[in-house]
């Protein structure tokens, strides 16, 4: 005889999957959307975005004239993603027809986090990254197979600066040493060929050995390279397999990062 077992279905959650920073699936950066009422246990949140298994879930809860919202990667909260922040934009303005000209986010670790949406595309407001050069280490050296040329430190990540866009291109990383070492993840950039600048992000520390569109990222890249190019507005372009686009602007101490998104799949979860 065959039993059955019922699923467990004391708690039935919406959930979204969008690749932000492109207007076709299969490209861009995949995240997942939960929205909630309220806030769940945390070691929930955990699960639900390991079991989800992208570099990125967002959960959000309405509050105030905004909503609340924090991300997590497979293994850890993290607290900034600009990818997975798009991707509930467009979940709000697409999915669940809250129809405003500005969605406000509010992130406990990151503050204030303004949403424009214009036609096309998601206009996220986001915190510049503080950053300074550190000396180019042995063990920075090391973390990939291509010579940096400087070597810089944010808040959460480092950035590598390389000679050239084949050698972002080309590069391989060291993936069990980026794990030892005290950082989200490594950002490596150079000048683009057709964009001002081009890059990949390496966060092996998090659980994601490489992200294919990292928003966050881009409050350094930004900065670093208005001031390298004497510009404030730049086209920037991840080279990931997936690939992805993303537009900049320096606003002070603020970021603007532009793209758009669409919509891959649409669920339930069961917890």
């Amino acid at each position: 005889m065959i039993t059955l077992f019922k699923r467990n279905k004391n708690m039935k959650l919406t959930i979204y999957q969008v690749d932000a920073f492109t207007d076709m699936v299969f490209k861009g950066n995949p995240a997942a959307v939960c929205p909630l009422t309220e806030w769940l246990a945390d070691d929930i949140l955990l699960k639900i975005a390991a079991e989800n298994n992208l570099s990125e879930t967002a959960f959000y809860v309405p509050k105030g004239d905004g909503y609340e919202i924090r991300w997590f990667t497979p293994a850890s909260e993290v607290d900034l993603c600009g990818h997975a922040t798009l991707a509930t934009a467009y979940v709000l303005a697409h999915c669940e027809k809250q129809v405003k000209e500005t969605i406000n986010f509010y992130s406990p670790r990151s503050g204030k986090l303004p949403v424009s949406v214009q036609q096309d595309k998601f206009v996220l407001n986001f915190p510049a990254d503080q950053f300074s050069e550190t000396e180019l280490s042995d063990a920075l050296l090391a973390v990939t197979d291509k010579k940096p040329i400087a070597a810089y430190r944010g808040k959460t990540d480092y950035m590598l600066v390389f000679e050239k866009q084949n050698d972002i291109e080309a590069l391989k990383p060291n993936l069990p040493l980026m794990t030892g070492m005290a950082a989200r993840g490594f950002i490596v950039t150079a000048r683009g060929e057709n964009h001002d600048f081009v890059s990949r992000f390496f966060g092996p520390a998090v659980g994601v050995n490489e992200d294919p569109v990292c928003g966050s990222a881009h409050t350094t890249l930004t900065p670093y390279w208005a001031g390298q190019l004497n510009k404030t507005e730049l086209r920037a372009f991840q080279l990931s397999e997936r690939t992805g686009e993303v537009y900049c602007r320096l606003l002070g101490d603020r970021v603007e990062l532009a793209g758009n998104a669409v919509l891959y799949m649409k669920g339930e979860i069961y917890i």
